[in-house]
Formats: C-alpha cells, sequence, structure tokens
C-alpha cells in the first residue's frame, strides 16, 4: 500500500520510495537510449553483413554447377566449411583468453572446457539438423533458381514463430500474426509460374518431388534455428566462441559421418573431399563459414525472427545479382512478391505490432493478497521498477562490451 509517498508491501513490510512520473520518465528514456542505440548499432551490423552473404549463397552455389549437375560432392563442401568454422572459433578462444584480466577462470582450462561440453550438449541437436539443411541447400538448386530459393527458404519465418510460441513461450499481436500472413502472401505470388513444365526427377514430376524438399527445407532448419538459439542463450554466460567450438565440431562429425555413408553407397572414391571443387566452390565455403559464424550472434544477442527478416532482404540482392550475372529475368511476379514481403516486414517490426506487457516487467511482487490491487499502485509499482532498473543498469551496461573480444 501507499502512503505519504512511500510503498510499503504487506506481506514483509519492506518500503521504497515513490519516484514522480516526470523523474521516472527520464531516468528511463536516458536508460533506454543509451541501451538500445547499441544493440540498434548491433542490429544493423547484423543484418547489413546477413544480407550481403546469405545473399550471395544461392549464387555461389548456381555458379558451382556444371552443365546443371555438382561435380563435387556437397557433403564434401559442408564438411570443409564446418572445419574452417571450428579453425575460427579455436583462434578467438585463444585471442580471447589472451585478453581475460587477473583471476577470472581461464577459457583454455580443462576443467572450463568439460563443464561448458556437459552444460552445452543441446547444441548436438541443431548441429544435426543443420547438417540436414546444408544438403538440402544444394539440392533445391536443381530444381529452382536462385531467388525463387531465397523466397522459399522465407517460408521459415511462419514456421520458426510457431516454433517460438511453443517452446519458448514467446508471444506476438494479432498484427505480427498478421505480418507473417503477408510474408506468406508474398513468396506465394513469386512461386507462381517457377517451376518449367513436364521436367522430372527421380521418376516424378518436378512440382511433387519440389514440394516434398520445400516441406523439409521449411521445417528442419526452423526446428534448428530455435533450439540453437534456445541453447546458446540457456548458457549465456559461456564464451560464444566456445559454444561456437561445440556446434560446429558437432557439425563436423556429422558431415564426417555422411562422408563416410557415401564412401559406402558409392565406392572409395568419393572419400576425396576435393575431388570436383573450384574457385567457385572454395568462395562458397568460406561464405558459408562466415554466414554461420554471423548466424550464431544473431542467435545470442538479438533474434531468431530478425535473422530471418533480414534474410528476406537478402532475397531483392540475390535478384538483381541472378539478372546481371546469370541471366535470371526479373519478372512482374517477383517484384510484386518482394513489395508484399518488405510491407510484411515494416508491419511486423512496427511499434504498434509490439505486444503490450499484461504485468508490467518491474511491477513489486506484493504477493496474491495484491492481485486485486487498485490501478493507481500498479502505476506506482511499475515507475518504481523502471526507476531502479535505470538507476542499477546505466552505469554497468555503458561498461560492458557489446560483444565478447
Amino acid at each position: 500500500m501507499q502512503r505519504n509517498g512511500v510503498l510499503e508491501c504487506s506481506v514483509c513490510h519492506s518500503t521504497v520510495a515513490v519516484p514522480s512520473p516526470r523523474s521516472v520518465s527520464r531516468a528511463y528514456d536516458k536508460h533506454h537510449s543509451k541501451i538500445s542505440s547499441k544493440y540498434r548499432a548491433l542490429n544493423v551490423l547484423l543484418v547489413s553483413g546477413d544480407c550481403i552473404l546469405v545473399g550471395l549463397q544461392p549464387i555461389l552455389v548456381f555458379m558451382s554447377k556444371v552443365d546443371g549437375k555438382f561435380q563435387f560432392s556437397p557433403i564434401s563442401v559442408n564438411f570443409l566449411t564446418e572445419v574452417a568454422k571450428v579453425i575460427f572459433a579455436i583462434i578467438m578462444l585463444i585471442i580471447q583468453s589472451r585478453k581475460q584480466k587477473v583471476g577470472e577462470k581461464p577459457l583454455l582450462s580443462f576443467s572450463t572446457f568439460a563443464q561448458a561440453a556437459r552444460n552445452n550438449v543441446l547444441l548436438a541437436v541443431p548441429a544435426l539438423l543443420y547438417a540436414i539443411n546444408n544438403y538440402l541447400k544444394f539440392i533445391m538448386q536443381l530444381y529452382f533458381n536462385p531467388a525463387t530459393v531465397k523466397m522459399l527458404s522465407n517460408l521459415k519465418v511462419l514456421v520458426i514463430a510457431v516454433l517460438l510460441k511453443i517452446i519458448m513461450r514467446r508471444k506476438f499481436s494479432i498484427i505480427q500474426w498478421e505480418a507473417l500472413a503477408l510474408l506468406l502472401i508474398g513468396i506465394s505470388v513469386n512461386q507462381l509460374r517457377s517451376v518449367p513444365e513436364g521436367t522430372n526427377a527421380f521418376g516424378l514430376p518436378v512440382t511433387t518431388i519440389a514440394y516434398i524438399y520445400t516441406l523439409i527445407f521449411v521445417t528442419v532448419p526452423s526446428f534448428a534455428s530455435v533450439f540453437n538459439e534456445y541453447a546458446l542463450k540457456s548458457q549465456f554466460d559461456t564464451s560464444i566462441y566456445l559454444q561456437n567450438l561445440f556446434l560446429y565440431g558437432y557439425g563436423a562429425i556429422f558431415n564426417f559421418l555422411g562422408i563416410l555413408g557415401t564412401v559406402i553407397f558409392q565406392g572409395p572414391e568419393s572419400f576425396d573431399i576435393l575431388r570436383g571443387h573450384s574457385r567457385a566452390t572454395m568462395f562458397l565455403i568460406c561464405n558459408n563459414a562466415a554466414q554461420g559464424i554471423l548466424s550464431s550472434f544473431f542467435f545470442k544477442y538479438a533474434d531468431t525472427i530478425l535473422k530471418k527478416y533480414s534474410s528476406t532482404v537478402a532475397t531483392i540482392f540475390t535478384g538483381l545479382a541472378s539478372a546481371a550475372f546469370l541471366g535470371q529475368p526479373l519478372t512482374v511476379n517477383f517484384l510484386l512478391g518482394i513489395s508484399i514481403v518488405f510491407i510484411s516486414m515494416h508491419q511486423f517490426f512496427s511499434p504498434l505490432a509490439k505486444v503490450k506487457d499484461e504485468k508490467p516487467a518491474g511491477a513489486v511482487a506484493l504477493g496474491d493478497t495484491q492481485n486485486h490491487r487498485s490501478s493507481e499502485s500498479s502505476f506506482v509499482n511499475m515507475t518504481a521498477g523502471a526507476a531502479a532498473d535505470a538507476s542499477h543498469l546505466s552505469a554497468t551496461d555503458e561498461k560492458r562490451p557489446l560483444l565478447p573480444i
């Protein structure tokens, strides 16, 4: 209850001064502007880098084909990509360990490594799913042009939203669900007449086999992304480079098992992982490695939905690059689909679309006896919590580095 400008808890009788709404507003705005500006800059860097890398990926895959086929094993590309990411994680761990302060637990000690390995064993699940998805990326290129593959991959946003709601209890407003529906419409518009008629693959009409691969191509990486975000954020205190070492290590193991499987079915000559590779595939490996590393920062420091929408922005870059370098025509359907997708993205991230909290985050818990408190005391609790949040976190967040170094 509130008495003489002081809020008293009816359970423990502790008191806290109630600030005026104006002082709370100023303190909260100051804190929010400092923190949000840092993360806005981080998000801009992540989205910009992701647009370039994701946009180039289908182009490089298309350029790697010879007479419409791959002269190399797609699994070998995935394996070399995981090895490159493991090497990067080890290098960054060494650099980060050298910058540790005296008294901090060493990153490269056996005890730290063993404990982190136990705590991050869940990363094996997205590693397996990513290994399957990376192979499907090559298969999809046999049935669709690069721009269409990029548009199809945006279907993952809806699946990811459903998984986030079920697994991570994330809330979305009605406007945001409508934005996701608009995204599906935009993808459907672009997909009209995108599959050549009369083509067959594996004895089935191309539309049938393409839809089967599309279903797997959408669901598998969606589960992988949600599990990856959950695993990375559940062990937030663990160095991201150490987590990446486990994630990419698991991925390298699964892809190596895939190589052994091809040796069993295709013969010992398929064990040559460098067979059929060209300069384009080397660029593809570097691009895929950089894309995977960037994705880990999305999942730990940003959001899976933001990652997928940034991939949507890359669609226009893929379409323009396909037209410029590969001679793929820019159809009216593609332009209309892109327009609808951008409208969907603007609507999803609009401030008006954000979910309003049912209970203020900074409210003071007064016990079950206060469930029917008045609206005045609710506002007081909210402002008190906001003031405490602003006063206690501003100084520490200013000194905390945005990314690990």
